[in-house]
């Protein structure tokens, strides 16, 4: 009986099939971790009422873009993010009422985590006992969501909902929600990259311009009240990608000199190398074909070598292994922008095979990484950890076999090799 048990258990708890059974399980013990932070810990007010100002603006009848300010200085995200908070700004008595914000944010998390296993479920890559670290472990991912208060997690919701979308093959509908996503914040365009490529493997060039007008059209009908009034002004502080950051909220590069922070030939090394990473992963880990990689600029049915079919962990590991070349390579991590990649990092861990002693290293891994993003103030060393971990992830990814090999084309026998020439 003892022995049977124990073999359920660890069933359980290894067994990706199961994912649906715990994720449940935790989904529900998330909601009571979710109340029990709202009630016993102290709510911090940090970019919340600057997020009110600024949309309390546009309700008053201000257009000008440059003109919308809050507490914290200028309004710097697109039209999205002020449609979707002056939601929460009506409902919450205009932000007065920061116990049902708290609430709302609750909802949010749990839709999110939902979201999120589907996506994992989907895949059944991740040993189910690792979502245990991903869910009621986290202390700094529940702070962003209930304590916080920040965008940030919003726009990551509506991009796993666009994600799931792409697993159903309803790209129209997901590249509308990943646009709704980049016009609440813009680091969703990290996944940019990544979506551009797998649009290019499933319709070619001429198929992918459709999905990436429905794109632009959503980025333009949002921000029409803006464009009519002061277009440039709309444009430049809304997708500002320019803007600096404070060194004194830096996560992952304090063990620089402050001058270097700052330094643009800095700024610029790191486009290069995020750009360098994005052509090696799309030219040797994305691209599974014997045909050169402009090939996906043809109609796929015109290729010569067709492309193997876009399996749902193919467009999860391009997509999020996208993501992260993009964070690895930030200017600047701030604490909310955790919740730009953390439910992304089990699927990059577990995503290559993984024999039973690299277990524990990929657990130690995630809590390392977790140790350095709860470090307040940041320091040399949990900088200088964090990039080490996230180095070592991209080693993983580079070398592991996330992905299998593209099918090889039949190959006529040497026996029927004769008669095929005696028919011709």
């Amino acid at each position: 009986m003892a022995v049977g048990l124990r073999r359920v258990c660890r069933e359980v708890l290894l067994e990706p099939r199961y994912t649906p059974l715990v994720a449940a399980c935790l989904c529900l013990a998330e909601g009571g971790v979710n109340l029990w932070v709202i009630r016993r810990v102290p709510y911090t007010e940090i970019d919340w009422q600057a997020y009110m100002q600024e949309v309390e603006g546009f309700a008053n009848g201000t257009r000008d873009y440059t003109q919308l300010r809050g507490g914290t200085g200028p309004l710097v995200y697109p039209a999205g993010f002020v449609y979707l908070f002056l939601g929460l700004y009506y409902a919450t008595g205009r932000g007065a009422d920061i116990r049902l914000a708290q609430h709302i944010f609750a909802g949010l998390y749990l839709l999110n985590l939902l979201l999120v296993f589907r996506i994992y479920c989907r895949t059944c890559k991740v040993p189910p006992y690792v979502f245990f670290f991903m869910c009621c472990a986290s202390y700094r991912i529940h702070s962003i969501f209930v304590l916080r208060l920040f965008n940030d997690p919003v726009a990551m919701a509506i991009l796993f909902l666009a994600v799931n979308f792409f697993l159903e093959d309803c790209w129209s509908w997901g590249c509308l929600l990943f646009s709704l996503a980049v016009s609440v914040k813009m680091n969703i365009l990290l996944f940019a990259p990544g979506l551009l490529f797998l649009l290019l493997q499933r319709f070619g060039l001429l198929g992918c311009i459709p999905k990436l007008c429905i794109c632009a059209v959503l980025q333009v009908a949002l921000g029409l009240p803006f464009l009519l009034e002061n277009p440039v002004g709309y444009l430049t502080r809304s997708f500002d990608l320019g803007r600096q950051f404070q060194f004194k909220w830096t996560v992952n590069w304090r063990f620089l000199p402050e001058e270097v922070f700052h330094h643009r030939a800095f700024h610029a090394g790191l486009l290069l190398a995020h750009l360098a990473g994005l052509v090696l992963f799309a030219m040797h880990r994305w691209h599974r074909s014997k045909e050169s990689i402009l090939s996906l600029l043809k109609d796929p049915a015109e290729r010569k070598h067709p492309s193997p079919p876009l399996s749902v962990n193919k467009i999860i590991f391009i997509l999020f292994s996208s993501n992260f070349l993009g964070v690895c390579c930030s200017r600047s991590l701030h604490y909310q922008f955790y919740v730009w990649y953390f439910h992304t990092l089990p699927y990059l861990l577990w995503c290559t095979p993984t024999s039973k002693l690299a277990h524990m290293p990929k657990v130690l891994l995630l809590g390392v990484i977790e140790l350095c993003w709860n470090t307040y103030p940041s320091t040399v060393c949990s900088s200088l950890s964090l990039h080490i971990c996230h180095g070592l992830v991209l080693l993983q990814l580079w070398y592991g076999t996330a992905l299998p090999p593209a099918p090889q084309p039949p190959q006529p026998s040497k026996k029927s090799a004769p008669l095929s020439r005696k028919a011709q």
